[in-house]
């Protein structure tokens, strides 16, 4: 009995260190950050970003082309392939939290990629888009 406490407390210390080790990592952001020429962008859950809604500090992007509905709180629709003639639209900051999103997630990761390469620090994207957000059963607005 006293073996199986012993690998029960070494698995949960384990388990505690690829935690605390994983958000060190991230600098305490949400997600799994994803390396792209010239610096990285965070991929973000469905659950992290309704967390992320809830106490929302970030401009909320749709890229997705031809528009097929925002998730709430949407604050612009900037097409993907035209996001760098669009900068004026998004935080003058560079350092500014912008989470983008599109239908299955292919379109906002290269508008991620491409904020990156325009020097934004603080960029996220959906994973799984708004097809991941609806099969949850959340609601897509303007339909």
């Amino acid at each position: 009995m006293r073996k199986f406490v012993l690998i029960l407390t070494l698995l949960a210390a384990l388990i505690a260190g690829c935690t605390s080790s994983q958000s060190a990592q991230n600098n305490g952001k949400p997600g799994k950050p994803i390396s792209v020429n010239g610096g990285s962008y965070q991929d973000v859950s469905v659950n992290e970003l309704k967390s992320m809604l809830d106490n929302k500090d970030f401009t909320f992007v749709n890229v997705h082309i031809p528009f097929e509905g925002d998730i709430p709180d949407t604050d612009l629709s900037i097409p993907y392939d035209e996001i760098s003639q669009h900068l004026d639209e998004l935080p003058s900051d560079k350092d500014a939290k912008i989470v983008l999103y599109c239908r299955s997630d292919r379109m906002s990761m290269i508008a991620a990629e491409e904020l990156v390469r325009q020097g934004y620090t603080d960029v996220y994207n959906l994973d799984g888009g708004f097809v991941a957000w609806e099969q949850q059963g959340n609601p897509i607005e303007g339909r």
